[in-house]
């Protein structure tokens, strides 16, 4: 591992990190991307820190009920037996929820290929505050604002209880904001002003937006917010200057940082244009999202990448090996010689996991005679009701295609490694512009398996149609999208994709080389976390610097 001097130290805040399949305290795309960040940052030498949550209960079980309905279950965490990734680092620092003091240990997980992790736990024995940490996004509005105060406001104080040096703050989605209020305290009770400790606080932070969806993102009321003290001393006239009425966390982090990233270059122009009224906001740059490659890159296909030949054989392996574990955990058997379309999603309306079976008279033919099969996965948040039921006609759908469409239960970090390591096309169709970045399909792409997308997220900025994928559609958005997007997907199966995976093996073997190296250059974790510093943090010391220079000038001059 490489090591660097000078660079600044950064403190990473999200309410999730997956880093492992067998630690669940991540939820889906938000928690992998941030465990692909502290890898990144580790596999460079980069001096980072992660600030999270220990999850009791943080990854749903999900599961299809006899009605085929999904249900949920959770299996609690035990820190005994997942002491060979947790650490107690003895330090204890407490919060203030509502009228309670409530204590919060912290954990350190390292030897996962990561930076320092520190995670916050209300689990303690004896305090009657372990709801806080139960249940990642679970809960009502109350559990959610605890858990931000936990996060926020503790992991601060936990940095300084570590006597953790800290440079920059770099707060991923909202969920993270209520820190840069804890950053807010602690110059105020040193005799700042508001404004001048506001000036502060901004040349320390950047933030990361990433739904596109306005009702993802997140806002509370400020009676819920002072009745829980989540204000942390700051009057209503001060919190709504920084976050509105009613608070949008959010618009406190665009305001709260010097600057402000969206997830790839078409989320970039997209979270413009969303928060462009939004006064005194940090602008938003583009750092599109990459992967951590040694994670999800199968070292099979890694070695025959970098050999040059025997990728096409490679990859029949690890097809074969994922029909395999298809058949083990539903009781059916894919066709080996089908095109094996997989599609693996949050459920969510916009991503139309559907959409390819919304004309049955094009594809019933194509399953019903086994030249074409899809694998679906994905889960739906617990208390979404609409999710569910996308789940649920997923289920419905595959069971009437036993020999061709099969639903995995249960989404998650084993399964999605099995799914971008075995499937031919990575089938990607949310509705523009809606897609943050989508990374799931860069590790397809990084295991040569040919991206069929419609121009979102991380797509447009790497397709080159034809020769390491193809795309749906034109960028097309209108109210016909949908229509329009079927067409063409339809069109790009038949007319392309199909053609070549029957009849050009050689052009297929070559589009996977295509892929890999598309997604190898342009779309890891460690390019994605070079950018960061070179774009953001980096920036951000020299705007450090030059304000301890404007200071020492003014006191010189009035001495």
């Amino acid at each position: 591992m490489e090591h660097w001097e000078g660079l600044p130290r950064v403190a990473y805040f999200s309410m999730e990190f997956g880093l492992h399949e067998d630690l669940p305290i991540y939820a889906g795309g938000l928690g992998i991307l941030a465990g692909d960040i502290l890898k990144g940052a580790h596999d460079l030498g980069y001096p980072m820190v992660g600030v999270g949550i220990l999850w009791q209960e943080g990854y749903v079980i999900q599961r299809i009920g006899p009605g085929g309905y999904p249900e949920d279950s959770y299996r609690t965490i035990d820190t005994g037996e997942l002491s060979r990734f947790l650490e107690d680092t003895g330090v204890v620092v407490h919060v203030t929820v509502g009228q309670e003091q409530v204590p919060c240990r912290v954990w350190l997980v390292e030897g996962l290929g990561n930076v320092p992790l520190y995670l916050l736990d209300t689990n303690i024995p004896g305090s009657p505050h372990s709801w806080i940490t139960r249940r990642l996004y679970g809960g009502s509005n109350v559990d959610r604002v605890a858990q931000e105060i936990v996060l926020g406001i503790g992991g601060i104080r936990a940095l300084r209880s570590l006597n953790c040096p800290v440079d920059i703050y770099h707060f991923n989605e909202g969920h993270a904001v209520l820190a840069g209020l804890e950053l807010l305290r602690e110059r105020l009770a040193a005799g700042s002003s508001f404004t001048a400790a506001w000036h502060e606080v901004r040349t320390h932070t950047v933030f990361t937006t990433h739904t596109p969806v306005m009702a993802g993102n997140e806002s509370h009321p400020h009676d819920l917010l002072f009745s829980m003290k989540a204000n942390n001393g700051l009057t209503y006239e001060q919190m709504v200057e920084i976050g509105g009425d009613p608070f949008s966390m959010t618009v406190t982090g665009l305001r709260l940082s010097q600057m402000a990233n969206g997830v790839s270059i078409t989320h970039g122009v997209t979270a413009r244009e969303m928060w462009a009224d939004i006064a005194g906001a940090a602008p938003i740059l583009s750092i599109t999202n990459g992967i951590h490659v040694p994670t999800w890159q199968d070292r099979r296909i890694k070695t025959a990448h970098e050999a040059g030949r025997g990728l096409l054989s490679v990859h029949e392996t690890l097809k074969a090996e994922l029909l395999q574990e298809v058949e083990r955990l539903t009781g059916r058997r894919l066709p080996q010689n089908a095109l094996l379309i997989g599609f693996a999603r949050r459920a969510a309306p916009y991503k139309r996991s559907d959409l390819i079976l919304r004309r049955p008279d094009v594809i019933q033919p194509l399953l019903q005679s086994g030249e074409v099969a899809i694998i679906f996965a994905g889960k739906a948040h617990p208390q979404d009701e609409v999710g569910k039921n996308i789940v649920a006609n997923l289920y419905s759908v595959a069971a009437q295609f036993p020999g061709s469409v099969v639903f995995l239960e249960n989404y998650d970090m084993r399964i999605a490694k099995m799914l971008v390591r075995g499937c031919d096309v990575w089938l990607n169709n949310p509705r523009r512009p809606l897609e943050a970045s989508g990374t799931s399909g860069m590790k397809a792409a990084v295991n040569g398996v040919l991206n069929v997308s419609t121009m979102d997220g991380w797509w447009p900025e790497a397709c080159l149609h034809g020769v390491n994928g193809w795309q749906i559609g034109y960028g097309y958005q209108g109210p016909d999208q949908n229509e329009r997007d079927l067409v063409s997907l339809y069109e790009t199966l038949l007319n392309e994709v199909l053609p070549v995976f029957r009849r050009d093996r050689q052009r297929w073997e070559d589009m996977m080389f295509s892929s890999i190296d598309t997604a190898l250059h342009l779309f890891s974790a460690r390019r994605m976390v070079s950018q960061y510093y070179n774009l953001m943090y980096m920036p951000l010391l020299a705007v450090q610097e030059a304000e301890r220079m404007r200071v020492a000038v003014s006191h010189q001059a009035q001495g």
